[in-house]
């Protein structure tokens, strides 16, 4: 874990620092709400979409948590920032190394790290979960918590995704679905798209929160 493919990379190390600073400086200059449990006691498969993964990296720091980051030049940035903010981190994608990479995440978890996974990354289809994340869950023996946030200061970049990139002095919405079992013998499709349905239904109920807050009486 926590491998390193461009060590003597100077712009790796200083966008990477550049990048936990203005992660620091969202979260402490939003106002964060959090509906639903996010301190799942024990390991678990945390779920969201690719392109809510910033909130996740801040309200998770240093709690135990591995994540999957892809062996490209852009994945270097994530493994480093990640690991600024106490993560470890495999390296792997369904692109290149994804069968040892998800060895390593069920290896993390049966060790007893939670582990999170964007099933859509890390080049879509957007909203389309890959059956690895529910093949992983059984094979670890854990649940799959399915997370979602809304914005209301964001910059959407012109990517596959639309990834959400968060600007500062906003609101935020933070929902945790409740824990999805998956069982051994559970059939990996069924799984798949009850977890897309779960994780685009707590979406939708992120952004009515966030419109709900927005509509309030100023003070």
């Amino acid at each position: 874990m926590n491998e390193l493919l461009y060590k003597n990379s100077p712009p790796h190390s200083i966008l990477s620092l550049l990048a936990w600073l203005y992660i620091q400086l969202v979260g402490l200059t939003s106002r964060i709400n959090i509906t639903g449990d996010n301190k799942h006691s024990g390991a678990a498969v945390y779920a969201l979409w690719h392109r809510q993964e910033v909130l996740f990296i801040y309200l998770h720091q240093k709690q135990n948590v591995c994540g999957l980051v892809s062996k490209s030049k852009d994945g270097e940035y994530m493994a480093r920032i990640l690991k600024r903010f106490g993560f470890t981190f495999v390296r792997g994608s369904t692109t290149s190394g994804g069968l040892m990479a998800l060895r390593g995440l069920i290896k993390a978890a049966r060790s007893g790290y939670s582990v999170a996974i964007t099933p859509d990354g890390p080049k879509g289809p957007i909203f389309k979960a890959q059956p690895g994340i529910v093949y992983l869950a059984q094979k670890a023996g854990v649940p799959i918590i399915p997370v979602a946030c809304a914005l209301s200061r964001k910059k959407i970049l012109r990517s596959w995704d639309k990834y959400q990139f968060p600007l500062p002095f906003g609101r935020i919405e933070a929902v945790y679905g409740r824990p999805l079992p998956v069982a051994e013998t559970d059939d990996v499709p069924a799984k798949v798209a009850e977890l897309e349905s779960a994780l685009n239904a707590l979406t939708e109920q992120a952004e009515k929160l966030l419109r709900a807050g927005n509509q309030e009486p100023s003070l």
